[in-house]
């Protein structure tokens, strides 16, 4: 399991480990909808087991934070089953409205839609009503606008936070509230039968998502971790979904005001959701975010998720290394899926549900090292025998190398780790920034290529640059501590550099590059999370 695995992330310098679900659950969406928030699923282990894993996290030095999903729970949940006998105070745990069931259809109450398609309301036929399900049927939502389940998600909190983790990932939060009127969301198409109105995209979701209400609740939440927070070097994270990419503002309400303190940050999946991969795309995912970013607040950065193509399978093997680089070296905090250091593929097959869950590839050996049991519940990808942990260890020019090579950088140089990120060149192969900080003369130039080969000439933009700067890394390995002109800067398809130079003008000082520059302020940094807050 992870405990005997530990020894990788500390090899890999990585401080904390976010963990999935593993709540006792029948599984129907990958342990999302929990029957039980107090207890451990018997496929994932014991109780113990985790107190013993916690343990031996805590004894490296490492954090680990959880995903806690408060939105809904299984059908199979304790609250369900007593809320559809209208059992006492459980009997408005739960969404329920009247809706009529003849010859096997369903009438529901209006038209809104289940996340994974058709209609949100299921009938039950104990309670003789319908339930709302904003995920699948198995799935109902928790009635929020009842102080008394707010309480019981509270308490469950307080129940990890007592184990000892170091924080939560609030995982579907925009969905917590519904409004109370009812009312049709309005059709994308007006023109469309709204008879034939079955899938999520068909309808803006204006009133089952985002309420009035729901970041009070999410505020609440923090107010709760907060009084675990006290002790020294005990601060507890917490990290939530954002919005759609196209809502940005929205996506930063969940920072918090200066005044109310609410997510350390929400997750950015901006680098994830890009349609094309171009040197201005990346500039344009990352300045999306660091432009709407509140004063104080720390970014963070995430180039593969359980819900999303791997990286080589998304946008190609040749490109791996650069975007762990461009990960590795942009200001806040990195989110890396597991196998992205080894540079995993999806698996290759139309008979799985979910190509990007195949196991860890660990060895060569058979199931990749993963399992010792004839089977694992994924097939293992193809390539497993070339593609792992134990052949990239002894591969100088491997990609977990280059990935253990920059965690190393960014732990060791602080220009890196938190100082000021200037842009200074971007076009449709070549995204190019500086990292700084104040009383430094030493610069890191990050030149990464997401196009074609590509020379350009960066003392056009930035004059007082030296005429040559040292590679301190490259992702083709035999460019390491070379000198480059700057001037006339080369990369290859999908290279990357990390020059380093010496000046006494950094660029963040510069009038003209007074838009293009960004450093976290007014806040205290914890190590442990690698983040930035402001209640110190």
């Amino acid at each position: 399991g992870i405990q005997e695995k530990l020894d990788h992330i500390t090899y890999l310098n990585i401080k904390t480990i976010w963990i999935t679900p593993f709540y006792k659950s029948p599984l129907k969406d990958l342990g999302y909808g929990a029957e039980d928030f107090y207890d451990i699923d018997p496929m994932f282990g014991s109780m113990n087991d985790f107190e013993n894993l916690l343990a031996a996290i805590h004894d490296r030095g490492l954090k680990v934070i959880m995903d806690l999903i408060p939105n809904h729970t299984s059908d199979k949940h304790r609250w369900f089953q007593l809320s559809r006998n209208r059992t006492g105070k459980y009997t408005d745990y739960y969404i329920w409205q009247n809706c009529s069931q003849a010859a096997g259809s369903i009438t529901p109450p209006n038209n809104w839609v289940s996340v994974f398609g058709h209609s949100g309301w299921q009938f039950d036929a104990v309670r003789q009503q319908c339930y709302f399900h904003q995920f699948g049927k198995e799935e109902p939502d928790l009635n929020f606008r009842n102080l008394a389940v707010q309480q019981e998600i509270h308490d469950i909190i307080k129940f990890w936070l007592g184990k000892g983790i170091d924080g939560f990932s609030f995982s579907a939060v925009k969905f917590l509230l519904e409004a109370t009127h009812l009312r049709d969301e309005p059709q994308v198409n007006k023109s469309q039968n709204p008879e034939t109105i079955t899938a999520y995209s068909q309808l803006y979701h204006d009133y089952t998502t985002t309420q009035v209400g729901m970041h009070d609740i999410i505020r609440s939440f923090r107010q709760t971790m907060n009084q675990f927070s006290s002790e020294p070097g005990r601060y507890r994270f917490m990290g939530s979904d954002g919005e759609e990419e196209e809502d940005i503002e929205a996506t930063m309400m969940y920072y918090g005001t200066t005044f109310t303190q609410e997510a350390d940050f929400p997750f950015n999946l901006n680098l994830i959701n890009m349609k094309n991969l171009s040197g201005n795309s990346v500039f344009e995912a990352v300045n999306l975010w660091m432009k709407n970013m509140p004063a104080g607040k720390w970014p963070n950065w995430a180039v593969g998720s359980p819900s999303a193509a791997r990286i080589s399978s998304r946008i190609g093997k040749e490109y791996i290394n650069v975007i762990n680089m461009l990960l590795l070296t942009l200001p806040g905090t990195p989110v890396t899926y597991y196998g992205e250091e080894i540079g995993m593929e999806n698996i290759a097959s139309e008979n799985v549900t979910f190509p990007e869950k195949s196991p860890m590839q660990w060895d060569g050996k058979a199931n990749a090292g993963f399992t010792e049991s004839n089977s694992s519940w994924l097939p293992v990808n193809s390539d497993y025998q070339s593609v792992n942990v134990e052949i990239q260890m002894t591969r100088s020019n491997s990609t977990l190398n280059l990935y253990r090579e920059l965690t190393f950088l960014r732990n060791n140089e602080l220009p890196i780790h938190r100082g000021w990120m200037c842009y200074i060149w971007n076009d449709r192969n070549v995204f190019a920034y500086v990292r700084e900080l104040d009383g430094l003369d030493r610069v890191f130039m990050m030149v990464l290529n997401f196009g074609q080969e590509s020379t350009i000439d960066l003392t056009a933009v930035v004059p007082s640059l030296p005429s040559e700067a040292f590679i301190r890394l490259s992702t083709n390995f035999s460019n390491a501590g070379k000198a480059v002109n700057t001037k006339l800067i080369k990369t290859e398809r999908g290279e990357g550099l990390v020059l380093e130079y010496k000046t006494a003008k950094p660029v963040h000082t510069m009038k003209a590059f007074q838009g293009s520059c960004f450093v976290a302020e007014k806040a205290c940094y914890s190590s442990a999370f690698n983040l930035l807050y402001v209640n110190c």
